[in-house]
């Protein structure tokens, strides 16, 4: 089988692995299953392990296997990742407005604290 240009879009599954590998950098699947019990204590390690497989032949993450414990590291960064979905949220449910996402983001899913923040950013950008 062979790989896509660009790694296949996260499941939320895979995402919620991805936060964990981000932050640990390249890892074994014992590491990041360690790093995953601490959050959801019931996961298990073949179940880490099966994911991370999957994970790899998507293209979602590279593997070295140099060494007798494979390590995985992702394929993007977090702000790579990020930014590919962004793009495509903003193109499919926003009609290609990044303006329209703000707007909708601004509306209901910012706290008074982060709307400070962002006045303070826009602020600083305008000098």
């Amino acid at each position: 089988m062979t790989k896509a240009a660009a790694p296949a879009k996260p499941t939320a599954g895979e995402l919620e692995l991805l936060r964990v590998l981000w932050p640990l950098g390249p890892a074994t699947v014992k590491q990041v299953h360690q790093a995953m019990q601490q959050e959801r204590a019931d996961v298990t390690y073949a179940t880490v392990l099966r994911q991370m497989q999957l994970m790899h032949m998507k293209g979602l993450l590279k593997r070295d296997d140099s060494e007798r414990s494979h390590v995985y590291a992702p394929a993007l960064s977090q702000n790579m990742l990020q930014t590919r979905l962004l793009k495509e949220l903003i193109h499919k449910a926003f009609s290609g407005s990044g303006k329209a996402l703000v707007m909708a983001a601004l509306r209901k899913h910012v706290t008074q604290e982060e709307r400070e923040e962002i006045r303070q950013f826009l602020h600083g950008d305008e000098q």
